[in-house]
């Protein structure tokens, strides 16, 4: 192909480097990829052919019109990563084509290691430590790049289980391993956030970063102020029911908690109806000085990127090029990957401006 000008397939990405904090494995690894480890791995698929595989892997607005609809389509990545061999490669795969196709130079990839151990058939540190060791080999073909993995526990696995898994990023903290996560469909399974207090907190003690799912659905507003009281996060996945209650906002501003915005995702989901609602959100969030970073949430399974979210926001007005850059900085700023001594991302997150003092 004509690439005269270095653009192109394979040209270097245009616009600057972009950070990325809530990127779920299973959400982003190409479908071509997992295409080939199901058939290597001898899985039975419900679909015959590839691009009935794709759809499986995918959601389209025309099959997926709900957030539990979307939670569906992990069933069978998770199923095709329940190997160490296929998570090395997974993670490889999103760290390297991250930065290849998008620019992507600092990344924060989550996973649930229960969801990839086959019912107990396969043992949860070696999913972990194949996870580190694909993050390991990333790292060296592109030197560019700074990577960490989130162990995130999940609503429909058992509190002993989730507690396993924080015990599993505490053990790892010193090989990549820089958080922990919740999520997962709506489920009592987990105990509440109750259940998971202890848990976090040692974690936290133990230099873990604490991010949370939290108030993305209607009607989960309640559990957003349960997870400021008791988990006391240093981020919260997507949290947007939060611009509909000004005391949360207000404490989420006094804590220095930090949103993870997933535009795309919340959309396609429709726990949010239109992007006028989504403006609303964000001149909320800019109202009460909330900070907040863009991310896919999963790249592959909506067909985007991080620019393309970026260019979502600012083709609509929601967000001009001044507020894109300073999502950017606060992801930089809030990364559990600490501080990057040759860079300068400004002012730390308690002291971002806006209408509420923040918290000593």
């Amino acid at each position: 192909m004509n690439d005269a000008d270095g653009k192109g397939r394979y040209g270097r990405p245009p616009g600057p480097p972009l950070a990325e904090l809530h990127v779920h494995v299973g959400a982003a690894v190409e479908p071509s990829i997992l295409y080939s480890m199901a058939h290597a791995q001898g899985i039975r698929l419900p679909v015959t052919g590839y691009w009935n595989f794709v759809d499986l892997v995918t959601a389209h607005p025309d099959r997926v019109k709900t957030h539990d609809g979307y939670l569906a389509l992990f069933h069978w990545t998770e199923l095709i990563q329940s190997s160490p061999s296929a998570m090395a490669a997974c993670v490889q795969s999103v760290i390297g084509g991250g930065f290849r196709h998008a620019n992507i130079d600092l990344i924060e990839l989550r996973f649930c290691p229960a969801k990839r151990n086959r019912g107990r058939e396969l043992d949860m540190d070696h999913i972990i430590l194949s996870a580190l060791h694909g993050m390991q080999r990333a790292l060296l073909e592109y030197p560019e790049v700074r990577a960490g993995l989130i162990l995130s526990c999940d609503r429909s696995l058992l509190p002993e289980v989730n507690a396993a898994i924080v015990r599993k990023a505490i053990r790892y903290r010193d090989m990549g391993i820089v958080g922990v996560d919740l999520a997962g469909p709506e489920a009592r399974a987990f105990g509440g956030v109750r259940a998971l207090e202890r848990p976090f907190a040692e974690a936290r003690a133990a230099g873990l970063g604490v991010t949370f799912h939290a108030g993305e659905v209607p009607g989960s507003e309640q559990e957003v102020a349960e997870v400021l009281e008791r988990i006391r996060p240093d981020r919260i996945g997507h949290g947007i029911r939060a611009a509909w209650h000004p005391t949360l906002l207000e404490q989420i501003h006094r804590d220095g908690v930090v949103l993870e915005l997933c535009p795309t995702s919340n959309l396609r989901t429709r726990v949010v109806t239109s992007l006028d609602e989504y403006r609303f959100v964000i001149e909320r969030l800019d109202q009460f000085g909330v900070a907040y970073t863009l991310n896919t949430d999963g790249p592959e399974f909506l067909v985007t990127d991080l620019p393309g979210e970026r260019a979502l926001l600012r083709d609509a007005g929601i967000l001009d090029d001044a507020a894109l850059a300073r999502t950017d900085q606060v992801a930089r700023r809030a990364t559990f990957l600490g501080a990057n001594p040759l860079e300068d991302v400004g002012e730390p997150i308690s002291r971002l401006p806006g209408t509420l003092p923040a918290r000593c």
